[in-house]
């Protein structure tokens, strides 16, 4: 039986937090602040911690985290938080959060997520980085770089291209862009892809510089990889 952490200063948001895991299947322990939460996470043998975001007192949940991530602890840390901007998301992935949920959130979104984490500490290391030559997309936090400068991209925009870095240097077929990135099991004779690709490359493609993504007629598309 997986045992969770959770660290949340709100009585009756951890009493439902609680009670939700435990119908899950999970054992649960709770601390009611940061000071409280950070000892049990350093001397319990934790499976994961649900750490909110906005703690009172010192240390707060980001406070939490970077004491338990300087210490080496590797438990799993899943952030809530009311606080659903952006940059707060990327703070606390960077500040070494695995995951990161926002309130008011579902007891079942809560649980599939604590699931993922479990799942995914037994197995190999995967990469949060992909690259291909000028390209760089961190799969944290979704942000894309070319030659080191941001690129802002659509949620489209951004799939398309994370499929393509995927497959960099193999020729990427329109019916395996339909089935992997829209979700279709055709083309339906419609020049999506071809709308998507033409504002992909408006965005990536450098005056001077070969785009890097190049049409291969009759075929699809491929992403070019230099060294």
């Amino acid at each position: 039986m997986a045992r969770i952490l959770v660290v949340e200063d709100d009585a009756q948001t951890a009493a439902e937090i609680e009670d939700a895991l435990a119908h899950h299947g999970f054992a649960v322990a709770r601390a009611a602040n940061g000071r409280e939460g950070l000892v049990k996470a350093l001397g319990g043998d934790f499976d994961a911690v649900v750490l909110d975001r906005m703690l009172p007192g010192t240390p707060d949940g980001l406070g939490v985290l970077a004491a338990l991530r300087a210490a080496g602890g590797e438990t799993p840390v899943l952030i809530l938080s009311a606080l659903s901007a952006l940059d707060e998301r990327v703070r606390g992935l960077r500040a070494g959060g695995d995951d990161y949920l926002t309130k008011p959130f579902e007891a079942m979104e809560l649980t599939a997520r604590l699931d993922a984490l479990l799942r995914r500490r037994h197995l190999p290391a995967q990469p949060t980085t992909l690259r291909a030559g000028p390209l760089e997309i961190d799969l944290l936090t979704r942000s894309v770089r070319r030659d080191g400068e941001p690129v802002s991209l659509l949620p489209r925009e951004y799939l398309l291209l994370e499929y393509l870095m995927r497959h960099a240097g193999q020729v990427v077929t329109r019916t395996m862009l339909f089935e992997e990135v829209w979700g279709y099991r055709s083309e339906e004779r419609t020049n999506v892809i071809d709308v998507h690709i033409s504002k992909l490359r408006q965005k990536l493609d450098v005056e001077g510089r070969p785009s890097p993504i190049q049409t291969v007629r009759g075929a699809g598309y491929i992403l070019h990889a230099p060294d």
